[in-house]
């Protein structure tokens, strides 16, 4: 549409306040109707009436394909590994290993604790899954190469230079670089709040008179980037020990009174993931981190 010169806008649901009476009329027409009366008021200026869907261009949107494919490959392999250790614990052999690339040549020799071969049907299902695992394997391998190659061949360009800037992080891996440069940092926020508030990672206070208090995380941005970055605090503070936000979170959770560390750890990731969307932007580097050698 937008090619044919057409204006679009795409109202965000969420955004549109609607009456909350236990019941109430809700037609095609008067829902029509809603819609167009908040779409005059935004184009007024008055953006209390409803927000926007940035929509991203098919090749934004075709750049995240790699690695939320992989992730969903590392998830159907995990699951294929924990149903596999499940079936074994069954007949009550335990310890062993799935992932292990010689594990389809250890498994013909198990035996449960009654000195007995596995059954001959669980032993066929379990060659089926060794085959998905090698399929899994090779085809999460290729979506790295081929993410490592179009780093090789293009490192100047914008995605690019962000992934190789963040990837300088001692700590911080291609695939964690790769997931916020396409999720997050190649959006266009205007501030930290709006990168926050994206990421889902911001508080949702709940005031009403005298009444103060938290609802916890408001979970309304990007789950993906969200899970990605609280393991990312997590693994920042193992490898950027000396970095002040680390010495931040230690300051506020050693000792008795300090607060939980699995509350702050939230906390942590709004504040470095705010610290990384101004590195890729302005090229400030966040005080006291580690950053690789160049080659």
């Amino acid at each position: 549409m937008a090619k044919h010169g057409i204006e679009v806008h795409v109202i965000h649901s969420s955004s549109v306040a609607v009456s909350r009476e236990h019941k109430r009329a809700k037609t095609d027409r008067l829902d029509t109707a809603m819609l167009t009366r908040v779409f005059l008021g935004w184009l007024r200026g008055e953006h209390g009436h409803c927000g926007m869907v940035a929509v991203p261009t098919i090749g934004e949107e075709d750049a995240k394909r790699p690695g939320r494919e992989r992730e969903s490959l590392v998830g159907e392999r995990t699951r294929i590994i924990n149903r596999m250790k499940s079936t074994l614990a069954r007949l009550g052999i335990r310890g062993f290993k799935p992932q292990l690339r010689k594990a389809p040549q250890l498994i013909e020799a198990l035996r449960t604790p009654e000195d007995v071969p596995i059954p001959p049907n669980t032993l066929e299902e379990m060659r089926r899954n060794f085959a998905r695992l090698t399929i899994l394997r090779e085809q999460i391998k290729a979506i790295e190469d081929a993410r490592l190659q179009q780093l090789e061949d293009a490192p100047q360009a914008a995605p690019n230079a962000m992934v190789r800037l963040l990837a300088s992080v001692v700590g911080l891996g291609v695939e964690t670089a790769y997931m916020l440069v396409h999720e997050v940092f190649s959006r266009t926020l205007r501030d930290r709040r709006a990168v926050a508030r994206y990421a889902g990672i911001t508080g949702a206070p709940d005031e009403s008179g005298s009444k103060r208090r938290e609802k916890g995380l408001t979970k309304a941005g990007n789950a993906r980037v969200r899970r990605g970055m609280i393991q990312l605090a997590w693994r920042f503070l193992l490898f950027q020990k000396d970095s002040a936000l680390a010495q931040w979170f230690r300051t506020r959770t050693e000792g008795a009174a300090g607060a939980r560390k699995t509350q702050m750890i939230v906390a942590l990731a709004r504040k470095l993931l705010i610290a990384l969307w101004r590195m890729v932007t302005t090229g400030e580097v966040p005080h006291g981190v580690v950053l690789r050698q160049a080659a």
